[in-house]
């Protein structure tokens, strides 16, 4: 991991290669939270599921909603993609991630180093931060970035396995995302909570 944003050796890559290449390693149900905007465009595109939960307008609430889910479900893996300009809106959500340490909960960060979905500003972090050492320093060891499209598989495979809590970051370019939700809360809510086995189909 390297210690300074402008100095890591990371391709970048494109969002929706990144979650084509996630969605295709799920085989156990596992559930997918996806990031407001592009984030949850890519992961709709990249193989709609009832285990995916599609956020819509909760900037920075990915994460938190992924942990709620993995405390309730232990027993099953629990993804969540966001973007590097939502994680910035909560951060306090990786050391409660750290301080509750649910092994079954991977965080991955779609990096663009601008808010895309209202005009591509660039975030205030966006030359400054390095979103995988401040993951180290809120308590979240299993932080990484992925060095290109192969080692970010590698990252997955490895957070699937693993006994904690996984961060891994990825740089991605600032393509938009490929598909769009359809956004019908009460359908994403209900259609999520019969994928997770909580509620009957009506």
């Amino acid at each position: 991991m390297s210690s300074n944003i402008n100095t890591r050796n990371t391709k970048v890559m494109n969002r929706f290669d990144v979650t084509s290449r996630l969605i295709a390693k799920l085989k156990h149900e596992e559930a997918v939270i996806g990031g407001i905007g592009n984030t949850n465009f890519d992961l709709w595109a990249a193989g709609h599921r009832p285990q995916n939960f599609y956020m819509l307008g909760s900037m920075g609430l990915a994460f938190p909603i992924a942990l709620g889910v993995a405390l309730a479900q232990p027993e099953r893996r629990v993804f969540a993609l966001e973007g590097d300009g939502s994680l910035l809106m909560q951060l306090g959500a990786l050391s409660t991630i750290a301080a509750l340490k649910p092994k079954n909960l991977i965080m991955i960060v779609m990096d663009n180093g601008i808010y895309q979905i209202t005009g591509a500003q660039p975030t205030p972090a966006a030359d400054v931060a390095d979103i995988a050492a401040i993951a180290a320093g809120s308590g979240l060891a299993n932080s990484a970035w992925a060095a290109d499209e192969e080692d970010f598989e590698r990252l997955v495979e490895k957070a699937m396995s693993a006994n904690e809590p996984s961060l891994i970051a990825v740089r991605i370019d600032d393509k938009p995302g490929v598909g769009t939700t359809r956004r019908d809360p009460v359908q994403i809510r209900e259609r999520f909570m019969q994928g997770l086995g909580v509620r009957e189909p009506l």
